[in-house]
């Protein structure tokens, strides 16, 4: 099994609260943060937002190969993040019913939603080429990521 590289997310955490500091454009903010995501997890292979527009997930901006565009609320695991208002945390996507295969090379994946006025407004999605990728830690410091974008954008 590949290592996975520690992740110091709380020096994480403060570049993303750096890098959006002056910003108020959601998409220059989602942009940078996919990219700094993209830099600082090991074992990765996408790594995005997808926001919702019209009763549906729409793809955001992001880093990785072309994704699936629309997704359904309640189905895959973004669609499941939003109906549930709740993070995902997937070791096996092929075992979470109704997966949305959109990479055949993602195992794992971690979502957590977005939400502005107490509204979820999309989600940050993370995949990765191997099966149990990713920890309650990961997650829980995920969520605190995406508070710091919440903050930002409210």
């Amino acid at each position: 099994m590949t290592e996975v590289k520690e992740t110091n997310y709380s020096l994480l955490r403060k570049q993303v609260a750096s890098l959006i500091e002056d910003e108020s454009n959601v998409i220059a903010i989602l942009s940078n943060v996919s990219a700094l995501l993209n830099d600082n997890l090991d074992q990765i292979n996408w790594v995005g937002f997808y926001l919702m527009e019209n009763g549906e997930l729409i793809l955001g901006p992001f880093q990785g190969h072309p994704a699936c565009v629309h997704i359904a609320v309640g189905k895959g695991v973004c669609g499941t993040a939003v109906a549930e208002d709740k993070s995902q945390l997937v070791e096996d996507v092929n075992a979470f019913p109704g997966h949305i295969a959109c990479d055949a090379n993602s195992k794992s994946e971690v979502v957590v939603p977005i939400h502005k006025d107490g509204t979820v407004i999309g989600v940050l999605d993370i995949d990765a080429p191997i099966i149990g990728r990713f920890t309650t830690t990961d997650q829980t410091e995920l969520e605190a990521i995406v508070k710091v974008i919440e903050q930002q954008i409210s």
